[in-house]
């Protein structure tokens, strides 16, 4: 069995247990509310139900079975590190790398990259993904950020919490919008009949606003630059096929994987034509604002040029 014991702070006082305890411990939400309802986790020597909103001071225990217990092991892989200091690392992801070690992908993801680069991770978040407070898609490219410290992680969280952070994104997206410029604010949940899916077609959906604009069209397609208000899980991929646009090269959402084009016949889309070009934050010990680009990779490039014949 193996222990976890946590004593709440000021700031986290309001939370619900089980998404404190996500945060805390790295256990999946379902796993967390399974182990409350067995009376597995304890608030000062209680029991408690998985709404329950903790308070400054509480003590926490949670004891789960160690079936598996699983260590972050540092690879020496290549990443492109933008800004590094004690407190944090800024990175330009490529596509086709996994965020955290997961199911199926146990090895070759940033964060063993960063352990190896950064020497420790001691931030907050999970034993695999410690420092994490966002994360791209494997097939999503650009720059991220992870936290080095619980300073810098608690920090950056709640500035991504209150909508603080600038996030410019550039995708590929498959036809031609009517409007050069406009906004989705489709409410975005788990899907109803693919529990893998995100969905705008839901009873029970949370709040999701994104900002668009195109930057080029060309016959089929179309370049945008798409600015997040909030940060849900695949936002961009899900709103844009939403409204009939789904991102190019995106097996889940749309599957618009080739479109026909007059000057070279069929252009295919590898995977999803998706860029986080910039981040801009406020540095969480300095108080200096800081911003990073990178710059659109080679194969969106490729594509772009294929595009305009």
């Amino acid at each position: 069995m193996i222990s976890h014991k946590i004593q709440v702070q000021e700031k986290d006082s309001g939370k619900r247990i089980d998404i404190l305890a996500v945060a805390e411990t790295g256990i999946t939400r379902s796993q967390i509310q399974r182990l409350i309802k067995n009376g597995f986790l304890l608030v000062n020597n209680k029991t408690v139900s998985q709404n329950y909103r903790v308070k400054a001071g509480d003590f926490i225990v949670l004891t789960a079975e160690d079936k598996k217990q699983e260590h972050l092991i540092a690879e020496a892989i290549p990443v492109e590190i933008l800004y590094m200091d004690e407190h944090l690392v800024v990175v330009n992801k490529p596509s086709g790398m996994v965020v955290y070690p997961a199911a199926g992908h146990n090895r070759g993801t940033l964060i063993n990259a960063l352990l190896c680069h950064c020497k420790k991770l001691e931030a907050p978040g999970g034993p695999l993904r410690p420092g994490v407070v966002h994360r791209l898609d494997k097939d999503t490219s650009g720059v991220m950020v992870v936290a080095l410290d619980s300073a810098a992680y608690y920090n950056l969280a709640e500035q991504f919490k209150q909508r603080t952070i600038n996030r410019r994104y550039v995708a590929l997206i498959y036809g031609n919008p009517k409007d050069n410029s406009g906004q989705i604010s489709l409410a975005i949940g788990r899907s109803e009949t693919d529990r893998k899916k995100m969905s705008t077609r839901v009873r029970r959906g949370k709040e999701a606003l994104t900002i668009w604009k195109v930057i080029e069209r060309f016959r089929r397609a179309s370049l945008i630059e798409a600015k997040l208000r909030t940060g849900r899980t695949h936002q961009i991929r899900v709103h844009f096929s939403s409204i009939g646009h789904p991102v190019l090269g995106d097996c889940t959402y749309g599957k618009k994987i080739e479109i026909e084009t007059k000057e070279r016949g069929k252009l295919t889309f590898p995977r999803q034509m998706l860029h986080a070009e910039s981040l801009g934050f406020i540095h969480p010990v300095t108080g200096e604002y800081l911003e990073f680009h990178s710059p659109m990779p080679d194969d969106m490039e490729e594509r772009i040029k294929q595009l305009r014949g």
